[in-house]
């Protein structure tokens, strides 16, 4: 079989998601920039016949490759296939990567982050 390449997709989708991990305040604001891009990418690859809800995307900052999807997702054989023939596994954990670097100096420098809030809710 021919392998899959998803580098075009993932070209699309990295502007936003660099936009919203940098923007994020608060290490949920990564996780749920995270799945959000990850059901963007999935939608955009499969032209919306994949469709992923929040809970089939985990996002685990201390668990390498830093996410898992849900064993339904990866009980379809379509998916099961690509999964396997494709780099679609290596752009995920680009991803990954990149929202687990953020969410670790966020949980690091939270006390900063906390103030920030707080100065501009009370403006």
């Amino acid at each position: 079989m021919k392998k899959v390449s998803f580098r075009k997709f993932e070209h699309l989708i990295v502007p936003h998601f660099r936009q919203r991990i940098n923007e994020a305040e608060t290490t949920e604001d990564v996780k749920n920039a995270f799945v959000l891009s990850i059901k963007t990418l999935v939608e955009s690859a499969f032209a919306g016949r994949v469709p992923l809800k929040d809970e089939d995307v985990q996002f685990t900052p201390y668990h390498e490759p830093y996410f898992f999807l849900s064993r339904g997702v990866l009980q379809d054989e379509s998916i099961r296939t690509i999964w396997k023939d494709s780099d679609l596994r290596y752009v995920m954990e680009r991803l990954a990567e990149s929202a687990m670097n953020r969410y670790r100096h966020l949980a690091k420098h939270g006390e900063k982050t906390d103030s920030k809030i707080r100065m501009n809710f009370f403006r």
